[in-house]
């Protein structure tokens, strides 16, 4: 007995001693050409990867890969958007639990850089701004205006309780933070940054601070004193020439975003670049000592309706697709490669001395699941809930509603023809007339308008518009708005007297389909169920289907669009159960499907 106690105090104590070696504090400094950390040079070989795009039952085997490519470091934005929703409320629960993450790459031996900007571009929804500063009348972001800087100061408050005791120098594994983003690319108001500096001190991020800025932008994107970082230049005399101009003439030299890829948006070509055009680059950075941060290095899920949009007066509204796999080192379910094995050579020579690689995991199993009959189905004109009333449209913002669809419903005087115009259709929508389909309309395409013959007596038009993504960088982020955002006009006339149903499909779970109705050619929700005796990550293919959204055991996948280059959905393993599992699908084009299949791989590069 004794011996036992004597090893259990053992065990104890040899826990102990290894938390403490863990949570040791550090000092981390700039050198004048390097990074320090404890006094000796540091080479920083990051990669970005959001945990907000990977299942947080997944995040250990991500950062285990990223090891093994030879990466010492995790770069992650935070997403406002996340952790505040709505004014006021703070979620750093489940796969927002930020701190989480990060300690999660500590006990595997990584260290973080955290952006929490709070604006991210990301190509995630508003830039990662939430959707309610949109309501805030007179609220510029980016900007000195005082209710832009109180909410941010707000929210930022929260993430620096979550996270400041995380920074290196107070026993954590956060090396350093970033302040803004890339805002010498919407601005150069130096006033503004000292703020965002002087915020994020009170906030508790005592630390090493920096900022980062593509090349044409880094000059009006520094704050003095921060370390200026570089987006995009991986040329080793470039970089060492753009940081010093701002930094007295010194380093470290750090690349903040060194991209092996692109992100892709619904109906262009997926976007693959081979990595043999990035290996000397790679080589040539990592011999002179320089640091980086590959974005990305795992890119993940852009699950829900959380994808951002581009959108300039040049170009169209390019919504992004939900598969963020951007021809990464990673794929989007977390297997390594031919980009991944060839970056690991290249890291691998460049490893200190005595230093080598754990070995690469074995890729994760996936599977097919048979065809699955969808055997409930309801109209989602039969679930709406109490709508709200008013003379003209109201957008998403108006009625306090984030992200998914919004029905417009209102009656007018039939036996008439003429052209219906939205004015403001952001972005997406269906047109009904007493309930049938006969228009489809696309901010993509400059699609607002459609000729229609009403039938005699009394009309019902109905409008179902969806958000498809709030614009995410440049000039436009004050300018979005979703929903009908101005008017609507039948025969140059403009209709009044609106009803407003919000249809969120934020908690698919509290959607019931037992008493619902169905009717043909309405959008609809469908539900089936199917059982496995193994789990493994597979892909729903949904290039037979039209367009909407699935979910997984109450899990949102993402959306799907037949216009591609998207045609699966993955799934992660870890949201599958042995037994019963519940699929369920809002199509809203080819409203007969009732079955779905699943496959074993990717389908992300057909366009139709």
């Amino acid at each position: 007995m004794k011996l036992i106690k004597l090893l259990f105090l053992f065990v104890i104590l040899f826990k102990s001693a290894g938390l403490q070696a863990q949570n040791a504090k550090h000092t981390f400094a700039l050198g004048d050409s390097t990074f320090l950390l404890d006094g000796k040079p540091l080479q920083i070989i990051s990669g970005e990867m959001h945990y907000a795009r990977v299942p947080r039952e997944a995040w250990r085997q991500r950062m285990r890969m990223a090891k093994a490519m030879g990466l010492n470091t995790i770069g992650t934005y935070v997403f406002w958007n996340v952790h505040e929703p709505q004014k006021g409320h703070y979620d750093f629960t489940g796969n927002n639990d930020i701190a989480a993450f990060v300690k999660t790459a500590q006990e595997e031996g990584l260290w973080v850089i955290l952006r929490p900007s709070p604006y991210v571009c990301a190509e995630w929804e508003f830039g990662g701004y939430p959707y309610w500063l949109e309501k805030e009348k007179g609220l510029v972001v980016r900007s000195k205006e005082p209710k832009y800087l109180e909410a941010y100061k707000k929210y930022l408050t929260q993430v620096g309780k979550q996270l400041s005791p995380l920074l290196v120098n107070h026993g954590g594994n956060i090396l350093m933070v970033q302040i803004e983003n890339e805002y010498g690319s919407y601005g150069s108001d130096k006033d503004y940054l000292a703020l965002n500096q002087k915020m994020f001190i009170d906030a508790g991020f005592d630390g090493q601070l920096y900022t980062c800025d593509p090349e044409p932008a880094i000059k009006d994107g520094h704050l003095p004193g921060l370390l200026p970082a570089i987006n995009g230049v991986d040329d080793v005399t470039k970089v060492k020439r753009l940081i010093g101009e701002n930094h007295s003439g010194k380093g470290p030299y750090f690349i903040a975003e060194w991209y092996p890829a692109w992100f892709d948006w619904w109906g262009t070509k997926h976007h693959t670049v081979p990595a043999e055009k990035y290996l000397a680059p790679l080589d040539a950075v990592l011999g002179a000592g320089l640091s980086i941060n590959m974005y990305m290095f795992h890119g993940g899920t852009t699950r829900g309706f959380m994808n951002g949009a581009n959108y300039n007066d040049k170009d169209p509204y390019e919504p992004q697709i939900s598969s963020y796999d951007y021809d990464a080192p990673l794929d989007e379910a977390g297997n390594a490669t031919d980009k991944y094995m060839k970056f690991r050579a290249v890291i691998a020579k460049h490893l200190p001395t005595g230093q080598t690689l754990p070995a690469v995991p074995q890729a994760k199993p996936s599977m097919s699941i048979a065809a699955v009959k969808l055997t409930q189905s309801a109209s989602v004109f039969s679930l709406l809930p109490a709508p709200k009333l008013n003379a003209t449209p109201l957008t998403f913002e108006d009625l306090n509603q984030a992200y998914g669809f919004v029905l417009y419903r209102t009656t007018l005087n039939g036996n008439a023809s003429g052209t219906l115009k939205i004015n403001g259709l952001r972005d997406y929508g269906l047109v009904y007339v007493n309930g049938k389909r006969v228009a489809i309309l696309d901010r993509r395409n400059k699609l607002d308008s459609a000729s229609l013959t009403l039938p005699k007596g009394k009309v019902v038009l109905d409008i179902l518009v969806e958000n498809l993504g709030r614009i995410n960088f440049g000039p436009y982020l004050l300018k979005n708005t979703k929903g009908i955002t101005e008017s609507v006009v039948f025969a140059g006339k403009e209709l009044k007297n609106w009803k407003m149903y919000g249809l969120p499909f934020d908690d698919i779970t509290k959607v019931s389909l037992k008493t619902a109705s169905k009717i043909a050619g309405q959008p609809s929700l469908k539900k089936g169920t199917f059982s496995l005796n193994k789990v493994a990550d597979t892909y729903l293919d949904m290039s037979k289907w039209g367009k909407g959204t699935v979910w997984i055991n109450g899990h949102n996948l993402g959306r799907y669009w037949y216009v591609g280059p998207q045609q699966t959905l993955y799934v992660p393993a870890e949201w599958l159960k042995h037994g019963n599992n519940e699929v369920v699908v809002l199509e809203l084009i080819k409203t007969d499907k009732n079955e779905i299949t699943a496959i074993d791989h990717a389908i992300l590069d057909s366009i139709k």
